[in-house]
């Protein structure tokens, strides 16, 4: 399952990210975690410090051997040169899936223990003074669009994505690759105003989104939440002793977070994995052709001096059931 979260900055996305993969974690379940924003703070939001957290390998510096190992011996890639951050897999192409080892992941994801458990980390990388001026931070993210189009996930398997913060995820398609997405939103105008963006923005392509109320003192905040958000509203999170012992460093045992926290991480969790019945791949995989194509007229094809939109197969639908050439 591919979840996403997004808000606006300091709306505290990347804290309640950091929890809910603390909490698959702890059932035992198998994850993946990804640090799409382009501040990079999911690695400390897990307990790793600042020298750790700089050291972790970024996904866009491995770009050359994620393209080439995803691009397998599908015939309508002509080379790795010709991807993009929106190329679909087609017959042949080599698919991502949550519990192999691979040499996306060798390269890119790092394990990190969570309390006796272990997660996958994947961080797009920061924004550094070699790209001021010269690049978009959207190139970065690019390399988690890629591999999120050739993740096949399963029940029970789960992919969970820090987003850029705001509205910048409609930059690509990207905001269409998940099967649940929760918008972090503070009970305050500025808060629920990404909120309106989403919903206006997600309402043609079908995105599950539900808003978690963060930072909530009491019951006029949650009230002020629902006149806002209406039944969007899933959850809400209060303080926490224990966000606050974490943010300095210091985390307890995650089995000492406070049980109303608790029950709302359980809620988020109940939530997608009841979206598992959902699940429309052949719409998955048209959106998918549908971005690619967009950005292949608007740039791609300038950009690679080859027609893109050759890369589409039409006969190939992304589904649990795809088999991974070797």
């Amino acid at each position: 399952m591919k979840i996403a979260f997004v808000g606006k900055g300091g709306s505290g996305k990347t804290t309640l990210s950091s929890l809910f993969i603390r909490h698959l974690a702890a059932t035992g379940a198998p994850v993946i975690a990804v640090d799409a924003d382009i501040n990079q703070h999911l690695g400390p939001a897990l307990g790793l410090d600042d020298a750790e957290a700089s050291r972790l390998p970024a996904l866009g510096a491995h770009l050359p051997l994620i393209k080439d190992y995803l691009r397998g011996s599908n015939p309508r890639i002509t080379s790795a040169d010709t991807m993009i951050k929106t190329t679909p897999p087609g017959e042949g192409s080599r698919l991502l899936r949550v519990r192999e080892d691979n040499p996306v992941y060798d390269a890119c994801a790092r394990p990190l223990e969570l309390d006796g458990a272990t997660v996958r980390l994947m961080v797009t990388g920061p924004f550094t003074e070699a790209d001021l001026g010269v690049a978009c931070y959207h190139s970065k993210t690019g390399a988690v669009e890629l591999c999120l189009n050739h993740l096949v996930d399963g029940r029970d398997e789960y992919a969970v994505v820090d987003m850029t913060a705001g509205s910048d995820s409609f930059a690509s398609g990207m905001f269409t690759r998940f099967d649940m997405t929760f918008l972090v939103a503070e009970p305050t105008r500025k808060g629920v105003s990404v909120y309106r963006q989403y919903k206006e923005y997600a309402r043609d392509f079908g995105v599950d989104l539900k808003v978690v109320g963060n930072k909530v003192q009491g019951q006029d905040d949650i009230d002020f939440l629902r006149e806002q958000v209406g039944d969007d509203l899933l959850v809400t999170v209060g303080h926490s002793d224990w966000v606050r012992a974490m943010e300095k460093g210091q985390p307890p045992h995650f089995a000492q977070l406070e049980e109303p926290n608790r029950r709302s991480l359980q809620t988020l969790q109940d939530t997608v994995d009841a979206s598992y019945e959902r699940r429309d791949w052949e719409r998955y995989t048209r959106q998918m052709v549908h971005f690619h194509l967009k950005n292949a007229q608007s740039w791609g094809n300038e950009r690679t001096g080859a027609d893109l939109a050759a890369q589409v197969d039409p006969d190939f639908v992304l589904c649990e059931q795809t088999v991974t050439p070797a």
